[in-house]
Formats: structure tokens, sequence, C-alpha cells
């Protein structure tokens, strides 16, 4: 078997800016090849020396000349053309011989790069891939910290070794531009720069990300001791546009949004939801489900006891006025027994602030997916607590429910201070329902302690039921199969 070819990209100069990958192939390759003028130093390999391993094979590959003259009968281009042929014969040799090839190559491989020449004559030969890598444009536009094109500008690159002439009509009809190759091209550019109108605005980077690195306006800079790795930018024109600071608080668009959490952890957060709650700067809610949101230093936390909707609700929304945007986090779905209605109901008197209701994922639904489908006819959603409603009232309409034949999803069926209500709805249902119908005990679901319970009506045992349970009470349709799967069918006979 042939070996494989790598062209990898080192990025500008710093060897930290080297990709993964560019630097697991280096450390697995047999060969290691690069590029060098006469004097034998090679920038690439230099970058790459962190990555580099004991027995590697190294190919220097020494251009004969880089802007001396050449009695080569092809002149310079025929004598590069023989530079370049002789080296692919030599890597050729690793290929032949199953050896797996690195060519390294400042900046990126195809981009003004000289592994292009390997790869033009070896890659119809061999098995070859190419690793891109940061090109020098964009790390000299990092360096300077300005952006090179914004919106619908064009961003247009040259080499320093166009004619004036062209360099010149070439800037003047560009938004932005890079110009490489400087070095004995300095002063041209310059003048093309000058000649264009776009002297003021030019900047020079000289070995970006580099040890040496150097940054300065061009019309600032000597010729004298430019070197090739160099270049003149031109940024984006947008990126002198002012843009003016919040002349306060009231700018940024305060606003309260009620984010659904759903029943548990992060996978059943909607991507609305997450997107509300990165976009907060305060959050807002029970303690417990204020914790369930990652934190974030740049956010502020306000956890809250269980009992104090209205108050939580009134300073989310005063939060709101002065500028914050406030996520008022709810478990399940926030406009189901949860925290919506208490913001509505308290925004009455903040006409001013907006006030959005992001859904979750229920109770109900979580606990019916964890079964089957017990939700799959009518249901009915009905709270236990008689906190915020007489007793009589949930009764009465337990037992409406129960005569209507609905599927009932019961929240809130128990707590410490609450246990009687849970035998008193069973001795209510119990009238009018089958002691053998499907009852559902859902607890925790999605959290670490989750557990469900399928059992009947006639066998439902108080005492597994607390606040942290759900019951689905199945119709006189709903079965269970051999299976335990709970479902409640979609035609009713």
């Amino acid at each position: 078997m042939t070996g494989r070819l790598y062209g990898v990209g080192l990025g500008p100069g710093d060897p930290e800016l080297v990709t993964v990958k560019a630097a697991r192939l280096i450390g697995e390759a047999d060969v290691i090849a690069y590029h060098s003028a006469r004097h034998g130093r090679s920038i690439a390999r230099s970058i790459a020396a962190p990555y580099l391993r004991e027995g590697q094979v190294e190919e220097l590959l020494l251009y004969p000349l880089t802007t001396e003259t050449t009695d080569h009968p092809g002149g310079y281009q025929g004598a590069l053309d023989d530079f370049y042929a002789d080296c692919a014969e030599r890597l050729a040799a690793h290929l032949d011989a199953g050896r797996t090839v690195v060519v390294l190559a400042e900046g990126d491989p195809l981009f003004y790069g000289s592994y292009m020449h390997m790869h033009k004559r070896l890659a119809s030969r061999y098995p070859a891939e190419v690793v891109p890598g940061v090109t020098s444009v964009s790390g000299a536009s990092a360096v300077l910290g300005r952006p090179l094109v914004e919106r619908d500008e064009v961003l247009t690159v040259l080499p320093g070794t166009l004619p004036a002439d062209v360099l010149a009509e070439k800037l003047a009809g560009t938004d932005s531009a890079a110009v490489l190759k400087l070095g004995r091209t300095f002063g041209k550019v310059r003048d093309a720069l000058a000649a264009a109108g776009r002297l003021d605005d030019a900047w020079y980077v000289e070995r970006a990300t580099m040890d040496a690195q150097r940054v300065a306006p061009l019309k600032d800079v000597d010729a004298d001791g430019v070197p090739y790795f160099s270049m003149a930018l031109l940024t984006s024109p947008a990126e002198q546009t002012f843009v003016p600071a919040p002349a306060s608080a009231t700018a940024t668009g305060g606003e309260v949004v009620v984010v659904g959490l759903g029943p548990a952890g992060r996978p059943w957060l909607t991507p609305e939801a997450q997107e509300a709650l990165a976009a907060a700067t305060d959050l807002v809610g029970y303690g417990p489900y204020v914790d369930r949101v990652a934190p974030n230093p740049r956010q502020r936390r306000h956890r809250t006891d269980n009992r104090v909707e209205a108050e939580r609700a009134r300073h989310a929304l005063e939060l709101a006025r002065e500028g914050a945007r406030v996520a008022v986090v709810s478990s399940g779905d926030p406009g189901v027994f949860a925290m919506a209605s208490a913001v509505l109901e308290v925004a009455a008197d903040f006409p001013d602030v907006p006030v959005r209701v992001v859904p979750g994922l229920t109770a109900a639904q979580a606990v019916a997916s964890r079964v089957g489908a017990p939700l799959g006819h009518d249901y009915c959603v009905l709270s236990l607590s008689d906190l915020l409603k007489p007793w009589e009232v949930v009764a009465d309409r337990l037992e409406a429910a129960t005569r209507a034949d609905l599927v009932l999803a019961i929240y809130n069926p128990a707590s410490r201070s609450r246990t009687w209500q849970v035998p008193a709805a069973r001795d209510i249902l119990l009238r009018h329902r089958d002691p053998a119908t499907p009852v559902v005990i859902g607890r925790d679901v999605g959290g670490p302690q989750e557990n469900l319970t399928v059992t009947t009506l006639g066998e439902l045992d108080p005492g597994q039921v607390d606040m942290r349970c759900l019951l689905i009470i199945g119709s006189s349709t709903t079965q269970v199969t051999d299976r335990g799967v709970v479902y409640t069918p979609r035609r009713y006979p």
C-alpha cells in the first residue's frame, strides 16, 4: 500500500493556533517535509516544533533561489519548476514505501502556500488530504482587533508583486483589502495606497501572532527592513461607525419572560426556553427551580420561598421596569398551576413592562410518556390543593369530571400538611369508577429519584403520594397491557 500525503496548515505563527487535527497528524507522520530559503531556517518547522516527535524523517525542501537571478535555461520560473519536480519525486519515494508524509505550510496550505506545488504534482498519484489553517490575513485582523468585512462589504486579497497601477486601481475599488508579500514591494504598495486615497486608513502588520509581531499605521513605517512576512490591511469601513453606549438602563429594553423549565433537567428544556434563560440578566423564582438553571456570573439570581408568588411577580416586574431582562422560572409549564397567572395578575400595575410566557413540558405529559399514552383521549387537569380555592369546589369538579368519564391528571395531590385529600378524592371517584380503573403515580419524573407505579383506583395507597407526585386516573376505556403499558384509546364507544 502507498502512503498518504497531507498538506497541513500551521496558522500564522503562534503554535497555539495550530488546529487539533494538524497537531495530531504532525505527531503521527513518518515524514515531515518543509520549505526553506537558502539560509536553511524554516518558519514552518519552528511553528510545528512542539508537535514533532523523535524518530521522524525530516525532508528539507531548500529553494534554489528567492529573488536572485539565475542562468537556468528556463529562467526564474524554469528553475522553480525543476525544484518542485525534484521535491515531488523525493516525497513520492516515501509515499511509494508506504510512509505517511506531512508537508508543513504556514497559514493555509492552499492560500499562497508552497504546498500547492506538491499537491498539483502528487494528489493524482497518491491519497492526499489538505488540512486548512488560520490564514495570515485572519491572524493580522485578529492582532489588530478590527473586522475585515461587515455585512455586504467586499474583501480583496492582493499580492504586493502586482504592478503599481493595478494595485492602485484595485485598492480604490474595494471596501477592504489585504496586500501580502511586502518585503521589497513595500514602497510600491505604499505609493499605490496613496494613489488610491487609502493610505491614511491602511495598517501595517508584521509577523502576526509571533513573538516579533509589530503593528503600526502603514504611513509611519520605514521601508527599510520590512520583511516578506508582513502585510498591509484596509479593514472594514463600517468598523469606524460609532456605536453609542446605552444612555440608561432602560435602553436595554427591560421585560419579563415567564419560562417553563419542564419537569426536570436540561433535556426537558425547549430551545425557546434555553434562549430566554441565556438572554436574561436576572433569574427570579422558587429556590429549587432557580437552582436548576446553570449558574452564570453575568446573571443575578433571586431565590424566594414557594408561597410568595405575588411578591415574586412584583419584584420581577420592578426589575424589568429598571431595564433588566428578567426570566421568572417555573417548573413544568408556567401556565399550568404556576407563575404565569401570578405575573399577569400583578402586571396590570405595570402597563409599561412587556411580559411574555414561554411554555414548557408539563408534568402530566412527562408522567404519561413514561407509561404510554393514558392521556390519549379527553382528559381533565385538576389540582387537589385547597389553599387557593375551597375543598367544596375541588370536590364538585372531581365529581363532574368523573361523571363525564374523563381521564384525570391530578396536580398537588398531597403535602406534609395536606394528607387527607387523596383518600377523599379516591372516595369521590369510586362512586362513579370501577375499582379496577388504572391509576398511575409518577414521582420526580426526569429527576434522580424518578419512580412510576401503575396500580388501580381500588388499591391506591395514599401513603405513596406526596407533593412531588402527579396522579393520572384512567377513564372507563383506559387499558393496561400485559407489558404494563397504559393507554386510553382515541375512539370512545
